[in-house]
């Protein structure tokens, strides 16, 4: 009878202590700063020229990261495997629609850490007409220091990091969007 209750009781503690791993890994992905742009500790922070990056987008042609440029840049880092980036794709697909005159968006699929063939399905489900890149070497995940996805970068027509946001309601990533365009002193 003894070792009944012993064997439940280890059950217990082990179920409870992966449970408590599992919500203090969560509540530590959260808490993690995300930084965006060099500074002198290699980390990327807003007001700072955005890493510079060329990348071979899905459909063809190469697009550029940095420096000047005519409009603003949603710049999104996504998986297809990720939940959140599902849940986030058609509100991306939505606000780019709505401001694609003013801002440009550009998608990052982390293809270094995901499926080509998985990436072209996922935006084929969300119907992205905005630029999917492929980052294959991890080259522009490490540059903006990528912690998770998702993960966008705000940059402003002068090539510098305004903020980094992480899944948004779409009324407040249209906001963002927004602020980002107004903030140019259109």
């Amino acid at each position: 009878m003894r070792r009944k209750y012993a064997g439940m009781l280890v059950l217990i503690v082990l179920l409870t202590a992966a449970a408590l791993y599992q919500v203090q890994g969560k509540e530590a992905v959260r808490s993690q700063p995300v930084f965006a742009a060099a500074s002198k500790s290699g980390r990327v922070m807003p007001g700072q020229p955005a890493p510079a990056l060329r990348l071979a987008g899905m459909r063809g042609g190469e697009y550029a990261v940095g420096g000047e440029r005519s409009k603003p840049l949603l710049l999104n880092f996504w998986a297809s495997w990720c939940g959140p980036c599902h849940e986030e794709a058609p509100d991306l697909q939505a606000v780019y629609a709505k401001y694609e005159d003013q801002v440009d968006f550009y998608g990052v699929n982390v293809t270094r850490e995901d499926s080509l063939e998985e990436a072209r399905a996922f935006v084929k489900k969300y119907g992205f007409t905005f630029p999917v890149l492929l980052d294959t070497e991890g080259t522009a995940a490490d540059a903006y220091r990528l912690r998770f996805v998702p993960s966008s970068y705000l940059i402003d027509r002068k090539g510098n990091l305004v903020e980094v946001i992480h899944l948004l309601p779409a009324a407040q990533l249209e906001a963002k969007i927004r602020s980002l365009i107004g903030a140019q002193g259109a």
